[in-house]
């Protein structure tokens, strides 16, 4: 059984050698690594470059490079260029634990044979910002296959090429495209398999700003693809919820706030009770915490609402290739 492993890059100049000296200390190594270049400015490709005639890896490490990627398109790029037909996919910005790639193809080699691998994802929480993020957006752990982890996830995944061919590929987005993908896959009826212990460090957005960013931006591409039923709805609903009652406390009593700040906590609270992982009562009620995941919250609620509006304000400009991709796929999927 051989492995390539496709990971897409884009100006990831400050976490790409951590991510591929993480790959090259598997006790199972890939039998190629692919790295797709999307059109970085910062110098990404030439580090990869060099750390591969470093460490002697030049035949092992190939690096792909195109004037402008999507991650959909540079995974699509990658697989194309890949020499074998059991594909890993991981991503910059993460690294994967010694025994990742082993894991997950010891899944794959299991009596079920599945066509399809997903293994664990766990959030870097080094301050206590990511600490509060993870908290608030983090998906909490399920079972699988008797232990507790995250998933299914792109970036920490092992399929056949056969399955990659059978949906299309992945949609050419910035934003969502592994979301479609995996769901193509569901309906497709391919064999999913469960690695627990095949685990990539993922690294979040480090502050309230680059939050704002990264989810109005997935906002915006959400909303391109239709998929405001899926997030953008729920939280409109709630704030249209909400908004009544402000109404109601600027004309009889301020009294009709309590329903909105109460609302306000009890979501995070939620979110952190979901996530406790056998903490108790008085950790889920730490007001420092809870404060910090309302404010994470509220920021992925402004982002949303402001994704949706720049989305419907560009919708003139979306290429048509991209409906038509997804379009396509969608009618090979009934």
């Amino acid at each position: 059984m051989k492995v390539s492993l496709i990971v897409p890059v884009k100006n990831e100049l400050n976490s790409i050698e951590k991510m591929i000296s993480s790959v090259a200390a598997q006790t199972r190594l890939p039998d190629e690594v692919v790295v797709v270049d999307g059109g970085s400015q910062d110098g990404t490709a030439e580090k990869v470059e060099n750390w591969t005639k470093l460490h002697s890896l030049d035949g092992w490490v190939r690096v792909v490079s195109v004037s402008d990627a999507t991650p959909g398109k540079g995974r699509n790029l990658g697989v194309a260029a890949a020499k074998h037909d059991w594909i890993a996919f991981a991503d910059a910005g993460i690294h994967v634990e010694p025994t990742w790639l082993e894991r997950l193809v010891e899944a794959a080699e299991h009596n079920d044979q599945p066509d399809v691998v997903y293994g664990n994802y766990e959030p870097v929480v080094e301050t206590f910002f990511e600490r509060c993020a993870a908290l608030a957006y983090v998906a909490p752990k399920h079972v699988k296959m008797g232990q507790a982890m995250r998933g299914p996830v792109i970036p920490s995944s092992l399929i056949r090429r056969k399955v990659w061919e059978g949906v299309g590929g992945f949609p050419d987005l910035r934003a969502a495209e592994d979301l479609i993908f995996m769901e193509n896959i569901r309906r497709r009826g391919y064999k999913i398999g469960w690695a627990p212990r095949a685990t990539v460090w993922w690294r979040m957005q480090p502050t309230f700003k680059t939050t704002f960013r990264r989810f109005a931006l997935y906002s915006k591409h959400n909303v391109w693809i239709g998929k405001q039923s899926d997030w953008h709805y729920g939280i409109a609903r709630q704030y249209a919820v909400w908004l009544v009652f402000i109404a109601l406390a600027l004309s009889f009593s301020v009294w009709f706030l309590l329903v909105p700040v109460i609302g306000v906590w009890a979501r995070a609270w939620k979110g952190i009770w979901a996530k406790r992982e056998g903490r108790g009562l008085l950790w889920s009620l730490n007001p420092a915490q809870l404060v910090g995941v309302t404010l994470v919250l509220l920021t992925i609620d402004a982002a949303t609402f402001a994704g949706w509006w720049k989305a419907i304000r560009e919708r003139g400009g979306i290429r048509h290739s991209i409906f038509e991709e997804i379009g396509d796929q969608t009618a090979g999927n009934r």
